[in-house]
């Protein structure tokens, strides 16, 4: 027998999908001029899909495609991981070579599955209650289409969810070999292998050895082909804005930056700013509220994974980069008040809204 709260899981699941479908078919509407802010749109309009479809692949999504398709074949594409392109292709034979469909159903069902995985990993340390609301907030956090968008967010939130609940179970070598996975997806997969880590003895610091792996395998890969075995990260400078890959700049000074833009911009770049401000100071200051609340090794992974990207000078897709730490979520639903919780979810929901209509009429949004 399915537990009922999985049933509603699988139902709020399929009402988040179908409502940022809707959001989508509306936004042609809402906003008649599509931004276009990104290349090779044109793949995406030759797929054949509806246009309320076909937009959840846009920005990197389009890039993620191209690898699928042709491998790394373009210049500075090797700043995507190469698994979740991997996954699309293999899923492609199932579609008819429809690679935007491969993409969208391996990114949904991915988070489908993780969000399954998510809810019984913090019932297992709390309660049925919690672990309900933490997928609630889940689903209505302002940048969660990104879950069952052309991303590798859904398969990645899945990756690190699976490799926590494994080290619950005990099974520490799974964990690990899922964790290597993860660092083959993104870089920041990586930090697993220090997260895994309960104790000092011969058996807990196998995630140390695999985990990595992934990694390696691309950075040889990329040796055989381009004599770079950092090319991941001289790419980034080209894809990211301002996003500095040669040294290490602290959040402080990020911080100051931003202070200057908000103070010398206006219009949409003034909005984008503000909003990868005030979403890295509420990631960092949920995540200090997370201190006695979540496990230790949840909270070394979603502290490192969030601190990370801002040493390379700019706050840029962190409204994006924080969905995956998940202490966010739990923090939230242990808040007493249900009407707050409410009014918090309505909110949410609000700006997810805005941000989804923005992003399917080609605005960057994160």
């Amino acid at each position: 027998m399915i537990n009922k709260y999985i049933k509603k899981i699988i139902l709020i699941f399929l009402i988040w999908r179908i409502a940022l479908f809707a959001v989508a078919y509306i936004s042609n509407s809402l906003i008649t001029t599509f931004g276009n802010r990104f290349p090779y749109v044109g793949i995406l309009e030759e797929s054949g899909l509806p246009y309320w479809l076909w937009s959840f692949g846009n920005f990197d999504g389009v890039h993620y495609l191209r690898i699928a398709q042709d491998g790394y074949a373009y210049q500075y594409t090797q700043a995507f991981f190469p698994l979740y392109p991997i996954l699309i292709k293999l899923g492609s034979y199932l579609t008819f070579g429809a690679y935007l469909i491969s993409a969208l159903l391996i990114s949904n069902i991915a988070f489908l599955a993780g969000l399954i995985i998510f809810y019984k990993l913090v019932k297992k340390n709390y309660n049925e209650k919690i672990a309900f609301w933490s997928c609630i907030f889940l689903l209505t956090f302002p940048t969660s289409f990104y879950f069952g968008s052309v991303y590798t967010e859904g398969v990645f939130f899945l990756m690190i969810i699976a490799a926590f609940y494994f080290l619950e179970e005990k099974k520490i070598l799974l964990a690990s070999i899922i964790g290597s996975f993860a660092s083959a997806t993104r870089l920041v997969g990586i930090f697993l292998a220090l997260s895994l880590i309960k104790k000092l003895d011969i058996k807990s610091l196998i995630p140390l050895l695999i985990i990595p792996l992934g990694l390696f395998v691309y950075m040889i890969y990329l040796i055989i082909e381009f004599n770079n075995p950092f090319y991941f990260l001289t790419a980034q400078s080209i894809w990211g804005q301002e996003r500095s890959t040669t040294g290490i700049i602290l959040l402080p000074q990020v911080f100051w930056r931003y202070i200057k833009i908000l103070t010398t911009t206006s219009g949409l770049p003034l909005l984008n700013a503000s909003f990868e401000l005030v979403s890295t100071v509420f990631a960092i200051v949920v995540l200090i509220l997370a201190t006695k609340k979540v496990k230790r090794e949840w909270l070394i992974f979603s502290w490192l994974a969030v601190l990370t990207p801002t040493l390379t000078g700019t706050l840029s897709s962190m409204p994006r980069y924080i969905l995956i730490a998940f202490p966010i979520y739990i923090v939230l639903a242990s808040i007493r008040s249900t009407r707050l919780k409410v009014l918090l979810v309505i909110l949410s929901l609000v700006i997810l809204s805005l941000l989804t209509v923005l992003f399917t009429r080609g605005y960057w949004v994160a």
